[in-house]
């Protein structure tokens, strides 16, 4: 059974038709990636899933549909999004922006609160050397953990992660990557939106291919990697040892 099923959704904005008719499947428990070049409509459709832009079609969330529902319900319901920009509140502490990602279970009381911020410091270890730190002085890598942090502090079922690779060295590339598959083995579903096709494909189960706001190729991650035209225009050549 699918969390999220996304059945022929389409946006428009501005006058421009982004995303046309996409059908997508998320699993629990497991890793969906949308691939394609810039511009194909990778942001649009995450933001429509989450709320933020007006969509038609149907997007259904553990069976229920969440046509209708605003952001703030469908965080209710266990979807986070972890945006391109991180969006950060950079002048307040690491602490601070936890704690923030973790008010819809203020009544849960301390012990609660408390728990959240040490799953999410045991998670990303560096945050918690930054907790009295302002956002706005972290690096690329560590704004990117912290971001995540945030949202996972909402106890999400599905975490939209766009773009986390962007910008990011290498070596931290690799980190926050071995971070989402960690969270998959714990459980979280995952949607991943990413330019970085190789690092993505390596650790999806399932993989779509989004050009010019279509759905051109979908399946399994593993047999999408070794298709020749995948690798032809999105993987390239391995580099020489």
């Amino acid at each position: 059974m699918s969390l999220l099923a996304v059945t022929d959704l389409s946006i428009a904005y501005g006058g421009i038709q982004a995303v046309h008719g996409v059908s997508l499947t998320v699993a629990p428990g497991r890793i969906a990636t949308v691939i394609g070049p810039n511009g194909a409509g990778k942001t649009t459709l995450l933001g429509a899933i989450m709320g933020v832009l007006p969509s038609r079609g149907a997007i259904h969330f553990d069976g229920t549909s969440l046509s209708g529902t605003d952001i703030e319900t469908r965080v209710d319901r266990g979807l986070s999004l972890v945006p391109e920009k991180r969006e950060l509140f950079t002048t307040m502490t690491v602490l601070e922006n936890l704690r923030l990602g973790g008010w819809r279970h203020r009544a849960e009381g301390a012990e609660a609160r408390h728990r959240g911020l040490d799953e999410a410091f045991a998670l990303f270890p560096r945050l918690a050397e930054r907790r009295s730190q302002r956002a706005g002085t972290l690096s690329g890598g560590e704004r990117q953990m912290l971001a995540m942090a945030r949202a996972l502090m909402a106890r999400p079922r599905l975490l939209m992660l766009d773009e986390p690779s962007l910008g990011l060295a290498p070596l931290i590339v690799r980190d926050i990557f071995r971070t989402i598959v960690r969270l998959r083995d714990q459980g979280v579903a995952v949607l991943l939106v990413e330019q970085n096709a190789r690092a993505a494909l390596d650790i999806a189960d399932e993989a779509y291919v989004l050009e010019m706001g279509r759905i051109t190729l979908s399946g399994n991650a593993a047999t999408l990697a070794a298709d020749p035209r995948i690798v032809e225009m999105y993987l390239g050549a391995l580099p020489k040892a």
